[in-house]
């Protein structure tokens, strides 16, 4: 699927100035945002931000302050 946003261009452009790639950004945030809500698994995540390892997604989570939940297996 693809999405599409809306952003006044003025908007865009004070969010373009901050750096980096502003689909990848919003991207990113939706994926976090979902991952806290309990609607994505780190399976999810991998499949949908193109990350190949799991240590990929804890950078991905703790760069976003999600706290990452550890079992006594994960230990």
């Amino acid at each position: 699927m693809e999405l599409t946003l809306r952003i006044p261009d003025d908007v865009a452009l004070r969010l373009s100035a901050a750096g980096g790639d502003l689909s990848r950004r919003a991207l990113e945030a939706l994926a976090a945002e979902e991952y806290k809500q309990g609607h994505l698994t780190k399976p999810d995540l991998r499949r949908l931000l193109g990350c190949e390892t799991s240590d990929q997604i804890d950078s991905f989570l703790k760069a976003h302050d999600v706290l990452i939940d550890f079992t006594v297996e994960d230990l």
